[in-house]
């Protein structure tokens, strides 16, 4: 794959030798962003799991403190007085029968679903087209749920949700290039606290491996995946 000039020489910029702290590498991710629009702020992990194995499994949500810096469109499966309250909290598209024959069709114009407990009977046949886009409603992240209003609200505040990958990677976002340095580090914070609290009791060894943060386009910073707290504190360069 052909690389631009610009990435050659944003990707200059980084030492591949060393594992920065999050704040040096969220610094260094802004600076290196390639983009002439706000770019989106990446984390990517290799976990030390066996996604193969249910009992591996690391799935969970956050929300983010500081959002994500995108408003998602979400999609809601209910009907009557929950329809309602889906649309009163700022749902993008509420319906029930209907709608799902359109998403069945190829209706993908949403970021996240929602849907009540009462229609995931009928909901569940989408799981072929919902399912390899990381969109199937669920319980264990409050997607299907009575309290659709609130699940609205969560997602639209800047709730996240990740899952490791066949490979053993994880992929989420913490903001966009135009967040504050404090900003993007508190929701990494946010997401990794996460991410350790959802260790699968089963994993044996290290379990973040590796972690790399990067911006749209833009180069990988290698991040220390042993800095868990204090995440704010910039490293002394001399100490590294």
């Amino acid at each position: 794959m052909k690389r631009s000039k610009a990435l050659k020489a944003a990707d200059a910029q980084v030492d591949r030798e060393r594992l920065y702290a999050p704040l040096e590498a969220v610094r260094l991710a802004k600076a290196t962003s390639t983009t002439k629009f706000d770019g989106t702020v990446e984390v990517a992990m290799r976990l030390g799991v066996d996604p193969r194995k249910a009992d591996q499994m690391v799935r969970s949500t956050v929300i983010l403190p500081h959002g994500t810096g995108k408003t998602a469109r979400v999609l809601v499966f209910a009907t009557g007085e929950r329809a309602e309250a889906a649309r009163a909290a700022g749902a993008d598209i509420v319906g029930a029968d209907e709608l799902i024959d359109e998403v069945a069709k190829g209706k993908l114009d949403f970021d996240a679903v929602v849907a009540t407990p009462d229609l995931m009977g009928k909901v569940g046949r989408l799981g072929r087209v919902l399912g390899p886009r990381g969109l199937m409603p669920n319980p264990k992240t409050g997607t299907v749920t009575p309290d659709v209003a609130k699940a609205v609200n969560d997602i639209k505040g800047g709730k996240i949700e990740f899952r490791v990958d066949k490979h053993s990677n994880l992929h989420f976002i913490i903001g966009k290039a135009s967040f504050t340095d404090e900003q993007l580090v508190e929701n990494y914070a946010a997401a990794l606290d996460e991410v350790l609290r959802a260790k699968p009791s089963a994993a044996k060894g290290r379990y973040i491996k590796k972690t790399a943060f990067t911006t749209t386009m833009g180069p990988g910073i290698p991040v220390d995946p042993n800095r868990t707290r204090n995440l704010l504190v910039e490293e002394d360069p001399a100490a590294v």
